[in-house]
């Protein structure tokens, strides 16, 4: 014991020694010979020469091209010019033009461009030079459905559009709120309803209708309804008189009036957006679509919120899925008009329920056990909702003129012929996303085509949405 002492004690000063000059070695390495080193050791801590980071020695690095260096007709985004389609009008909607592609035209109150659009719509449209979409069968029935729900409540249509993956719902919906935009209605749109549930706007719980405000988001709404409809909107007149603590608002202001005032005063835009809702279905003037993309986001158990304890949120204890609930069941009614939905089946985050899959009917394609539980709540919600169907695939004729559309715009970098087509249309089944994305936009792994002048290139812009 005592030689293991006296050997541990001898080795203590050649360990310190080796250790010191471990220390004494750090400042060994330099960036460039003859010059101070690119980092130091001062009092144990490492400082960066800022020099070497300086905008001088990063040459071409935050530099933009010169507009000279762009001779090329490709990169003059002035000169694009867009593809010749029909646009997308009421007259339009016929059977005669079914399989028939058309485009959205700009109106200084596009929805597209004040509500937005679903991030995969979106992203075609900046691909191509038009807001494209092809006329089909059910858009057709769609619009016969809205034709009769003008004249009557909409607790006799309230619509969930169903259907595969990719199969074009989302467009559908869009379609229908184009639609109702051109024969005067008054459209709310909600092309995310999951932004709704997924706590990223703010909430807070008021008292006086035991409910969480989302007072942010119902800002973005007035904003976006007011933008869209300002005309219809100026032309009715509110029948209640609104009391707030600070504020009275009397019965005869118009009801674009009263958005202004809920957009310039934001605290005060959750209680004027309900205002707005009321005045809306009470009012036989004009009737009104609420449009929502996404809706099963709204049928779960839970949000993303949460209340003080750190539990979960039910949707229809949030003011704004609580209102969309409410009018997808019947429970609150616009005078005239539609609720039309469209259930995405896509999004892992946010499923179908249960409770939305036994009211539409949907068990073939969302198996069910006889085991699984349901919450009464949402099942209530969801009395009523009647199923659209949109086909799983395109006829030929869909197919062919969307295949028009990308061709025209200079999509595809293979040689463009029936062979072609043909070969798309059946490696994707018919399927209308697979079609375009993995089938024609995937030919854009070739070689980059030659520049004809007589035809456009790809408009990539970006979309104020």
């Amino acid at each position: 014991m005592s030689l293991l002492i006296s050997c541990a004690t001898s080795c203590r000063p050649a360990v310190r020694n080796a250790l010191l000059s471990i220390a004494e070695a750090r400042s060994f390495a330099s960036a460039v010979p003859g010059k101070s080193n690119a980092f130091k050791i001062n009092n144990a801590s490492s400082k960066k020469n800022k020099k070497s980071f300086s905008r001088k020695n990063r040459v071409g690095a935050w530099r933009s091209m010169a507009a000279s260096q762009l001779p090329h007709p490709l990169f003059q985004s002035e000169n694009r010019h867009p593809i010749s389609l029909p646009t997308f009008t009421p007259a339009h909607i016929t059977d005669d033009m079914i399989g028939q592609a058309v485009h959205f035209t700009e109106l200084e109150n596009d929805p597209i461009k004040f509500y937005g659009t679903p991030k995969d719509i979106l992203l075609e449209y900046r691909l191509l030079s038009r807001r494209a979409s092809v006329i089909r069968d059910v858009t057709v029935q769609t619009a016969r459905l809205l034709d009769e729900a003008a004249q009557k409540s909409s607790q006799d249509t309230r619509i969930a559009i169903t259907g595969s993956a990719g199969t074009g719902k989302s467009v559908l919906l869009l379609q229908a709120v184009r639609y109702c935009l051109d024969n005067d209605w008054i459209v709310i749109y909600v092309p995310r309803a999951k932004t709704t549930v997924n706590s990223t706007t703010i909430h807070a719980y008021d008292l006086r209708t035991q409910t969480y405000l989302q007072p942010q988001y119902a800002f973005q709404m007035l904003q976006r309804i007011s933008s869209v409809n300002s005309k219809l909107l100026g032309q009715i007149n509110m029948r209640q008189s609104l009391n707030m603590e600070r504020r009275q608002i009397p019965a005869g202001t118009s009801l674009a009036e009263l958005a202004t005032i809920g957009i310039k005063e934001q605290q005060l835009a959750s209680v004027v957006l309900d205002a707005l809702v009321n005045e809306l279905s009470m009012q036989k003037k004009s009737p009104v679509l609420l449009a929502i993309d996404d809706l099963q986001a709204i049928y779960r158990e839970r949000t993303m919120y949460r209340d003080p304890h750190f539990a979960h949120i039910r949707p229809y204890h949030l003011s704004i899925p609580r209102m969309f609930l409410e009018f997808a069941s019947g429970k609150r009614t616009f005078g005239q008009g539609a609720v039309l939905g469209a259930i995405t089946s896509s999004d892992s985050q946010f499923p179908i329920s249960n409770e939305l899959i036994r009211a539409l009917g949907t068990e073939r394609y969302h198996p069910m056990s006889p085991y699984d539980k349901m919450n009464k709540t949402l099942v209530e919600y969801a009395q009523g909702l009647k199923n659209l169907e949109v086909p799983s695939k395109f006829t030929l004729q869909e197919a062919s003129s969307m295949f028009e559309v990308w061709m025209k715009d200079r999509a595809l970098t293979a040689p463009i012929n029936d062979e072609l087509f043909l070969s798309k249309y059946t490696e994707s089944g018919g399927h209308p996303k697979t079609f375009v994305w993995k089938g024609l936009l995937a030919t854009l792994e070739g070689a980059i085509p030659e520049y004809d002048p007589q035809v456009p290139w790809p408009h990539m812009r970006e979309m104020n949405v």
